[in-house]
């Protein structure tokens, strides 16, 4: 039995080449070639200068919905903006036309966004099962949390996840909700941590039963951005320099206005080191009166004759005055004489009191805030003009415009420091980009690089099967009209020839080499003598006809 699977034999392997060559070597084949060549060559030049002169694409649009894409795609091609789909189905634009579409399509309010929020409630089918209109008011939920998201500044869209447990009658059983943020930022912006906790403050609250602790919150990169409490304790530290930058920053600014309009954009260079202080205290202090002050007082007195004097005479106003005292009478002295007026007071033997006091007492609660500067450090650097240095006055003068707009304070031990030098010329001769970085020039390298390849194709390739063509046509043309016709019916002379050429003979119409030399011998013959090719004709009618 033979085998079906024959190996393959050179005769066999020769049989499509010689099939194939002799299908090359046909008149009509040989006289299209060089036709098709250039068709070739001149498609291929096409194709190159279609894909080099096609900017590369960008993305526009990565995820929309169908709708959404025909209508995105009409509105650019209104605006003759080509526009692509790949593989993924993602929109795609020219990098040149990137921004003009993205403002086009804005101002045209495209694309639209597909159906959210409590939209979504709304095209709740009546009969549904509780599982899953529970489904679709937590959907509701999680875009409504992610379009106010993406309201804030640095946020360009925002996707929220809520895990929402099923609430069970037993209360250890009962699960806490959590919930997953995922945001993507603006390109070169990051969110601070007051905006973190507004976002986690913002989900918690809009959940019932939801702590901040359990939502969580992750930008693009992956980069986790909610803290828990640990994490935030340790980053007092943080807050302290962040205020300390804060502080500087200020004095920075400052600066920079003042010294601006006096030297110039890029003629100076100021550095602030500002030592804050940044503890809390609190003074609690009391003080007392070393005098004091008398409360209450009680006691009593006794006079001479050793018994205490008791109140007597009349009831009245004076009743509770005691009588004078008795005294001996000298009628030497004019004093004692009738008349003459008593001064003596009564005098006491003994007194007996008993005093409280009260000591004086002051509270005084002394609280001091942080953020005071204790040490302000200033150090400017000024650049000299082209040609001369500074005067001391000068950077004098600028060394009190500086204190004065720092706020220099000599009891702190503040320091300002002044110093004019000339810059370094790797900080002054700032490098230009190139002019190949310029925007243009890939623009341009695309169509030149395009252009020129399509000149190459058509001036080395066409052009040479151009010219070919032209020379075998000639050719051709000069051999037929090398043909001599034949004598006359009539006999007369036989037409002139051009100079060169041999007369043409039934011998050498027989004897030629092949049958396109033939062809040519008798199509050139008939072209300059054709009232002897009607004779001939006409004679080779009239024999068959007989």
């Amino acid at each position: 039995m033979e085998n079906a699977l024959t190996p393959l034999t050179p005769a066999r392997l020769a049989a499509p080449l010689a099939q194939a060559k002799g299908f090359f070597a046909q008149p009509a084949v040989k006289k299209a070639l060089p036709l098709v060549l250039m068709i070739g060559l001149i498609a291929s030049a096409a194709l190159a200068w279609l894909m080099l002169a096609t900017p590369p694409q960008r993305v526009l649009f990565t995820q929309l919905a169908d709708n959404d894409k025909s209508a995105v795609s009409d509105a650019l091609a209104a605006a003759s903006i080509p526009t692509r789909f790949d593989q993924s189905g993602a929109l795609t634009v020219g990098e040149d036309d990137y921004h003009k579409a993205r403002m086009l399509l804005a101002g045209q309010d495209l694309p639209k966004a597909a159906p959210g929020g409590y939209a979504i409630l709304d095209e709740l089918p009546m009969g549904v099962s509780r599982a899953v209109e529970g489904e679709r008011l937590r959907q509701a939920r999680e875009s409504e949390l992610a379009r106010s998201i993406g309201e804030i500044d640095a946020v360009a869209d925002a996707r929220v996840h809520l895990a929402m447990p099923e609430s069970s009658v037993f209360v250890r059983d009962n699960a806490q909700p959590s919930a997953s943020v995922i945001v993507r930022l603006e390109p070169g912006r990051t969110l601070s941590d007051a905006q973190v906790r507004s976002i986690v403050n913002l989900v918690a609250s809009s959940v019932g039963g939801m702590k901040p602790d359990s939502v969580t919150i992750v930008d693009q990169m992956g980069a986790l951005l909610s803290r828990d409490d640990d994490e935030r304790g340790t980053s007092v530290g943080d807050a302290r320099i962040d205020y300390q930058r804060r502080v500087e920053d200020k004095f920075r600014l400052q600066l920079n206005k003042l010294l601006t309009p006096l030297v110039g954009a890029g003629n100076f260079s100021a550095e602030v080191q500002a030592d804050v202080d940044l503890d809390e205290a609190q003074a609690t202090r009391e003080r007392y009166d070393k005098e004091g002050v008398i409360r209450a007082e009680q006691g009593n007195w006794v006079g001479p004759n050793g018994t205490p004097g008791a109140p007597g005479g009349i009831p009245g106003a004076l009743s509770n005055t005691p009588p004078a005292a008795a005294s001996l009478t000298n009628p030497n002295d004019p004093a004692t004489q009738p008349g003459a007026a008593v001064t003596t007071a009564p005098a006491k033997a003994s007194e007996e009191f008993a005093r409280t006091y009260d000591l004086g007492k002051e509270v005084s609660v002394t609280r001091t805030a942080p953020g005071g500067i204790k040490r302000l450090s200033v150090a400017v650097l000024l650049r000299d003009p082209e040609g001369k240095a500074r005067t001391p006055a000068e950077i004098r003068q600028i060394t009190d415009l500086v204190r004065a707009a720092v706020g220099y304070n000599a009891q702190r031990a503040d320091q300002v420091t002044v110093v004019s030098r000339a810059f370094s010329p790797a900080v002054t001769d700032v490098e230009q980009p190139a002019w190949y970085d310029a925007a243009w020039v890939p623009m341009v390298a695309r169509n030149a690089t395009a252009l020129i390849i399509a000149l190459l194709v058509l001036f080395v390739g066409v052009r040479p099967l151009v010219k070919s063509m032209g020379k075998k046509r000639e050719e051709v043309t000069a051999t037929d009209r090398a043909a001599l016709p034949l004598p006359g019916a009539d006999g007369g002379p036989a037409p002139e020839q051009p100079s060169g050429s041999a007369p043409v003979s039934i011998d050498m119409l027989q004897n030629a080499r092949g049958y396109d030399d033939r062809v040519g011998m008798v199509r050139g013959f008939t072209r300059d003598n054709p009232a002897r090719a009607a004779l001939a004709v006409r004679d080779m009618i009239k024999a068959d006809a007989s």
